[in-house]
């Protein structure tokens, strides 16, 4: 009665141990299947973390450092695939000029600090209200102490200098000079107070909504902000203007002779300084402004000439200083490496 109990009992446990087997090797290719899922997971997100300038840019160097002709090689991109959130500069517009369309912004309506980019303001102003830009004027002695102290960049006029409104001009734009910006504001309003009151009127009649000024140089002041949105609208606007646009892309400017400087003196613009020569070779950055407090990080407004067509680029709030890389002029090359690639 009991003599197949043995080989029942055998079998069973076979039974259990090739179930147990079973088990173990399905495990098995499971734990290997989620690494393997796990490995590529952490592949893409890699693969993402691009530095500006660097991996992220489709420019013909990287393509040819692929072995490849830009024409042979698999990358299409337009004008909707720029993407200004990887950039140095956390706020950021990129505008087509001739029509006024916005191809790529980021953090483009949060509040920032201008810094010196608040000069494009001031000299539009001057320019409209200056009858006469090859007219004289003198430098008020009294202002030089206060910007002295507040350790403002200057042009390199000094006080009681006699200069033409051009030059001063050609100050404020190019070497960033404050004390073109209060002479123009003294002899067109009376004070800075009175000329930043015109400054905010324009402000408002250009519908920069999210802007106020306090001043014309753009030392830093809490009350003094704006957005990259409304300052590509003041760009665009300025450009119009012959005057703006000759200075604006102006590498340098010689100044006529006064009392002071009988030879003149020369000065650059500070965005060109800092252009290595290969790029600025190139004539596509066509010119700019640059601005940097503390407070406001790296900016940088400028224009350039990409296959034919004209563009505005705003950045904003980059780490770094005037002794350090420069991030906002890094971010503008990247920006328009990419334009210059797209189909």
């Amino acid at each position: 009665m009991y003599t197949n109990q043995p080989d029942f009992r055998s079998r069973n446990a076979r039974r259990r141990r090739r179930r147990r087997l079973r088990i173990r090797v399905c495990s098995s290719l499971i734990s290997i299947a989620l690494v393997c899922i796990l490995i590529a997971f952490m592949y893409l997100i890699t693969s993402k973390k691009q530095s500006p300038g660097m991996e992220g840019s489709f420019s013909n160097q990287n393509v040819q450092n692929a072995g490849l002709t830009p024409a042979d090689a698999d990358i299409k991109i337009t004008e909707k695939d720029i993407d200004l959130s990887s950039l140095y500069s956390p706020n950021a517009i990129l505008v087509k000029l001739q029509s006024g369309e916005v191809i790529s912004a980021h953090g483009e309506d949060d509040k920032i600090y201008p810094a010196s980019l608040t000069k494009i303001m001031t000299a539009i102003l001057a320019i409209e209200n200056t009858p006469d830009l090859d007219r004289s004027t003198v430098l008020p002695y009294e202002i030089f102490s206060g910007l002295y102290a507040e350790d403002a960049s200057m042009a390199g006029f000094l006080p009681d200098e006699t200069a033409t409104y051009r030059d001063l001009l050609y100050g404020i734009l190019l070497p960033s000079g404050a004390e073109c910006c209060l002479t123009f504001a003294q002899d067109i309003a009376g004070s800075e107070s009175a000329f930043t009151d015109m400054m905010n009127s324009k402000a408002a009649e250009l519908g920069m909504e999210h802007t106020h000024f306090t001043n014309t140089t753009g030392l830093h002041d809490t009350d003094h902000y704006t957005t990259v949105r409304d300052l590509s609208v003041l760009l665009e606007y300025a450009l119009k203007n012959n005057d703006f646009r000759t200075a604006f892309t102006s590498q340098a400017h010689h100044t006529q002779p006064s009392e002071l400087h009988p030879d003149g003196f020369t000065f650059s613009s500070t965005l060109f300084t800092n252009l290595d020569s290969s790029e600025a070779s190139r004539g596509r950055i066509l010119g700019g402004k640059t601005g940097y407090t503390d407070e406001a990080g790296l900016c940088l407004a400028s224009l350039a000439n990409i296959n034919g067509r004209e563009y505005i680029l705003i950045t904003a709030g980059a780490d770094g200083s005037h002794t350090t890389a420069q991030f906002n002029i890094l971010d503008a090359i990247h920006v328009y490496d990419q334009l210059e690639n797209i189909q």
